[in-house]
């Protein structure tokens, strides 16, 4: 094949800042270069004929306001009713949350160009922090960019080939990943099946440390992990319990701060992982709560909290109203119960 030249970007950009065009360098690739592309191009276009061809094509609607139960979206002049969010309270257009990340965001910046334990950590992330413990009745807490970072963080640090984790086959893709990650031995057992998981920790008894992790609602189909009888099960054959609580911080148990709360075992599960991009405001990040000395190896060892650009401060100011509304009154909590049946009686 011959040499062929591929403008990429031979483009003029102009913009209110500059009083003349800038032009684009223009790329030339070798024959080589252009056989790896296009086979390269003709594997991706298989697959991604595969994707549309089995009807799991995930298109995008592209929202022109806030986020709501009523938004508008391009395309369409009439609004639409949403009902697919994770804004389960409503918080991420409350007022108030919007007022505190803008607060964040003149006081402290856009964001602070570096990872924590450089010169990424403000006074507001460790208050947020505070709270987050606070919060779930636990010794201490660590943010991270999103709670898949959380889940990607935990298990190589917690566990060693010597342990066992004991993972609900239908936990979400984040705790499959995490878990992926760790060197520590894999047991995978039946969704919510407690006699399955008796018989895998009976295995699992050969091992230095065992870790049961579920998510605490199972986000596809809403079910409720039976967190009592894992707990029972955890202390009769001395594993410790792991919950992901994304979609349930906030919002179950009387005061929101989840399933264990809901189910009555806040004393009993070790660890938490959850979000702050779903009921807590909704923008981005999550975190890791429990004992304070993993949450202090998880800052000198968890790869995704060392390696990654700290929480920007109107996030952590807009997650950190949205707590302070929930501690304040059980109200905000306590809607989503009423909005629930309201849904589930008049539909």
């Amino acid at each position: 094949m011959m040499n062929r030249s591929y403008q990429l970007f031979r483009t003029c950009l102009t913009c209110s800042s500059l009083r003349s065009p800038v032009v684009l360098p223009q790329f030339t690739f070798s024959s080589a270069q252009l056989s790896s592309l296009a086979q390269l191009t003709q594997i991706l276009d298989t697959e991604l004929k595969g994707i549309r061809d089995a009807g799991t094509w995930k298109g995008e609607r592209v929202i022109v306001s806030k986020q709501g139960p009523h938004i508008h979206v391009e395309g369409r002049k009439e609004g639409i009713l949403n009902f697919c969010a994770n804004n389960y309270l409503g918080l991420s257009s409350h007022p108030e949350v919007i007022k505190s990340a803008a607060k964040a965001l003149e006081e402290y910046g856009a964001g602070l160009s570096s990872v924590r334990f450089i010169c990424g950590t403000q006074n507001l992330h460790k208050s947020l922090e505070t709270k987050l413990s606070k919060f779930h009745q636990r010794e201490d807490a660590i943010l991270y960019a999103s709670c898949f970072d959380a889940n990607a963080g935990i298990f190589e640090v917690l566990l060693t080939p010597e342990d066992a984790v004991l993972s609900d086959e239908l936990n979400h893709a984040s705790i499959i990943d995490g878990i992926r990650l760790c060197k520590a031995n894999k047991y995978r057992y039946k969704h919510m099946d407690l006699n399955d998981l008796e018989d895998k920790l009976k295995e699992a008894q050969k091992h230095r440390l065992r870790l049961i992790a579920t998510d605490g609602v199972f986000s596809m189909d809403g079910d409720i992990s039976p967190l009592k009888d894992i707990c029972d099960l955890a202390d009769q054959y001395k594993a410790l319990v792991f919950v992901d609580e994304c979609h349930a911080t906030g919002f179950m148990g009387p005061r929101g701060r989840g399933t264990d709360e809901l189910l009555g075992v806040m004393d009993r599960v070790h660890i938490i992982n959850s979000t702050l991009g779903k009921a807590l405001g909704g923008a981005a990040g999550g975190y890791t709560t429990g004992p304070k000395v993993l949450i202090e190896l998880l800052r000198q060892r968890s790869r995704p909290y060392l390696f990654s650009n700290t929480l920007p401060p109107a996030v952590v100011g807009s997650a950190s109203k949205a707590l302070d509304l929930l501690m304040e009154s059980n109200v905000i909590a306590q809607t989503m119960a009423d909005k629930t049946k309201r849904f589930r009686t008049k539909m």
